[in-house]
């Protein structure tokens, strides 16, 4: 079954105050990767799927698809193992594709340099309007899930839901499964598409946009007690085991549950 590889906030320009943000509320973020494509970003590990900041740098190159993307939370991204083999798959579905396109990142490990490498198949935006949807193949995932990475002060451990508003929900529920190679399930008002770590979760909305993704943590309490202590945060409980947690500077909603 596909599965969730990692969720994406666009920062845009605003990369510093958006670290400090999310190191302020108790995530370790990697050190800062410069792409080759043109854009820089910092990643908050889990064993399994990420959430990446992505923006742009001060001079030199602009990655186009970011400097295109809105403010907040835009890009769903799923694992592949060969881009080539993805790529070919859902052209013969009848997709328009982007790529597949290769790109890197120094790393430093260990006192040495290194290189991220990857390969990724994009959708147009016309595909899917409400954010940026592809798939992504790590070629040196060694580089990207460290050890020393994993441990956030928060808990954060994982990414369970994402949620996804459109006009039409229907419709763009089975456009992601038949992208993704999975079957839609209905529950109540809205449609799910099951990944093998996450549910995406589509309901009828104004716009179509990319509402809000559901973080793990093993316990609330931290996040809850930095978020409340946090001025550009404001956390507002929605039950016993989660909460809303908004970033207005970010235009990101998330929310937040325990995985207990």
């Amino acid at each position: 079954m596909a599965e969730l590889d990692h969720v994406v906030i666009n920062a845009l320009a605003q990369m510093d105050a958006a670290a400090d943000l999310f190191a302020a509320l108790g995530f370790q973020l990697t050190p800062r990767g410069h792409h080759s494509l043109g854009s820089i970003n910092h990643l908050m590990m889990t064993e399994g799927a990420y959430l990446e900041l992505v923006g742009l740098p001060e001079t030199g190159r602009q990655r186009q698809d970011v400097l295109n993307s809105p403010l907040g939370l835009n890009s769903l991204v799923l694992k592949t193992g060969d881009a080539d083999a993805t790529a070919a798959a859902l052209a013969a579905a009848g997709f328009l594709l982007q790529g597949p396109v290769a790109f890197s990142r120094p790393v430093a490990i260990d006192g040495r340099d290194a290189e991220a490498r990857f390969r990724t198949v994009r959708f147009p935006p016309e595909t899917f309007p409400g954010g940026r949807v592809y798939f992504c193949q790590h070629l040196t995932p060694e580089l990207v899930w460290r050890p020393e990475w994993l441990v956030h002060s928060n808990g954060f451990c994982g990414i369970d839901q994402f949620r996804i508003e459109d006009p039409e929900p229907e419709a763009q529920a089975h456009r992601l499964a038949r992208a993704f190679g999975v079957t839609v399930d209905r529950s109540g008002s809205e449609w799910q598409v099951p990944l093998s770590n996450t549910q995406i979760h589509v309901a009828s909305g104004a716009a179509s946009r990319f509402a809000t993704t559901r973080l793990l943590f093993s316990s609330l309490d931290e996040i809850e007690r930095r978020a409340g202590a946090c001025a550009a945060a404001d956390w507002a409980r929605l039950g016993p085991t989660e909460g809303r947690l908004f970033l207005p500077s970010l235009n990101v909603s998330l929310t937040c549950g325990s995985s207990r």
